[in-house]
């Protein structure tokens, strides 16, 4: 069976928001746009705090699970290079409604992340080492909102010029990385190791079980930039070379400043998402009177890297999103792209209101059992772009079943074998990730590890599972509030293709 893998007999309306994408995306910056979304800083002390075996995982990780992944979005990418990416794949292979599924799946995860996390390190960050902020104040709010704002408007703007702000954060990623590291190692010559041994780098099954899923999660997302497919300049033959090229440079930027965290930071002090600025403000003190300074400098370009990223990450899955309206999947109201600006507006905007009640609900449940229960939501909400991948990863398989003769500049290596051992790969790595969100401590039991629930987690497990499982459900149960309404507009229109919109108002 073979299918037609263009954009389709597309009707006047998406002849229109195509019309809108702008040619743009160049190799330089779909590399350094997956870089963005991929390498966090902030993770890097949360990695860290699982101890010495989380570098040694890590490396595995890399055989069997980053190098299989890329192959099969490499090979994705190169072959169907549309706008929305992941989503038109999950259409191609599992049809409208699996797609749906993951396509919502793949974007909550983002304006969620941005205002119930990022927004809150950054703030930390900035009241630790700058201008003190007190929490809940409205300073304190004001600063969130602004990130978050800001954030936004990245995405909004045409990606010609909003394409550069996520380079400048890979810069200064890439820069923050190599001069830490430095600093580390030259700290070390003068104080000697005072973190793990090297017995301690010896991996366990607690390890296995505590530091992979954070590592999956941490090391995800370099396709991202596949969504801009119809704005890239020569999508077949960068398409894959930026899914590699920015994978491998994402995995250095986590290695060696993990390994020098590990090395050189005392075990007690590695504490959490803080354990990246708990070793700057430690081994800076090379630097005698500039110490302070820099490490102000360093708070600064942390913010700003976290700010890029939560932006990158805006700019890729709204275009998912919107390729879900712009198909006549879910409304096409949802499917607009700005007559001049060539992004999803309409989307921006929603993801802007989504992250600003988290920005709200987050700062005023700090604490207590309310405070607890809040985590727990956020936690599985910001786990659903692994949950996504179970519908992403497999349809590369079933594509090359349905449309075999797609050209395809770059095949996963080793055949039909290579292709299953890599989807089974990237898939199981990411229900590990999905099973570990939603119930936590249960493989622990299962091979007799211990595993504190409640002084984990502040909450009951049937609480927990109430609060987790009810939260998918209201995610699914909103995707098919969409499905309904996208399926009634293409019935009024009375074609499945949803011809005839040319008299829709499509105007922002």
């Amino acid at each position: 069976m073979s299918i037609d893998i263009q954009p389709g007999a597309t009707d006047a309306f998406e002849e229109q928001q195509r019309s809108r994408l702008v040619k743009s995306m160049r190799l330089f910056d779909l590399v350094f746009f997956g870089i963005t979304t991929v390498v966090s800083l902030d993770t890097i002390g949360q990695i860290s705090s699982f101890g010495a075996e989380t570098f040694t995982w890590l490396l595995v990780l890399v055989a069997l699970f980053v190098v299989p992944y890329a192959w099969l979005m490499a090979e994705l990418t190169g072959a169907f290079p549309q706008e929305g990416g992941p989503y038109f794949w999950m259409r191609l292979a599992f049809g409208r409604g699996w797609a749906a599924v993951g396509a919502v799946l793949y974007w909550i995860t983002n304006p969620l992340w941005l205002g119930g996390s990022l927004s809150f390190l950054a703030a930390t960050a900035f009241s630790s080492y700058l201008i003190n902020l007190n929490a809940g104040s409205f300073a304190d709010y004001a600063f969130k909102l602004v990130f978050v704002w800001v954030g936004i408007l990245v995405a909004i703007i045409s990606l010609r010029r909003g394409k550069w702000i996520p380079s400048i954060g890979a810069f200064v990623k890439l820069a923050l990385v190599g001069f830490v590291s430095i600093t580390v190692f030259i700290y070390a010559a003068s104080h000697g190791v005072h973190g793990y041994g090297l017995g301690s780098f010896s991996p366990t099954l607690a390890g296995f079980l505590g530091a992979v899923p954070v590592l999956v999660f941490a090391i995800s997302g370099f396709e991202c930039g596949s969504a801009t497919g119809e704005e890239m300049t020569d999508a077949r033959r960068d398409g894959p070379l930026f899914i590699t090229r920015s994978a491998a440079a994402s995995v250095l930027c986590y290695l060696i400043p993990i390994l020098a965290v590990l090395l050189v930071v005392p075990v007690k002090s590695i504490t959490g998402v803080s354990g990246f600025m708990d070793a700057v403000s430690l081994t800076f003190s090379i630097y005698g009177p500039l110490h302070h300074a820099l490490v102000d400098v360093v708070a600064l370009a942390f913010i700003f890297t976290l700010l890029t990223q939560g932006s990158a990450w805006m700019m890729g899955s709204d275009r998912v999103l919107a390729a879900v309206g712009m198909d006549g999947t879910f409304p096409r109201w949802m499917g607009v792209f700005h007559s001049k600006l060539g992004t999803p507006v309409r989307v921006n905007l929603m993801s802007g209101l989504v992250a600003t009640a988290f920005v709200i609900v987050a700062t005023n449940l700090t604490s207590g059992s309310a405070g607890s229960a809040f985590a727990v939501v956020l936690t599985v909400a910001i786990s659903t772009v692994l949950m996504s991948y179970l519908i992403i990863y497999p349809a590369a398989i079933v594509l090359r079943r349905k449309a075999p003769d797609a050209p395809r500049p770059f095949l996963v290596p080793f055949g039909r074998a290579g292709m299953i051992g890599s989807t089974i790969l990237a898939t199981f790595f990411a229900a590990l990730g999905t099973w570990v969100a939603l119930f936590p401590g249960i493989l622990e039991h299962v091979f007799g590890l211990s595993y504190d629930f409640v002084g984990t987690w502040g909450v009951s497990r049937g609480r927990f599972e109430a609060l987790t499982l009810g939260t998918m459900g209201l995610i699914l149960l909103l995707t098919g509030v969409g499905l309904w309404f996208g399926a009634a507009e293409r019935r009024r229109e009375s074609v499945p293709a949803v011809a005839g919109c040319s008299d829709v108002n499509v105007g922002v």
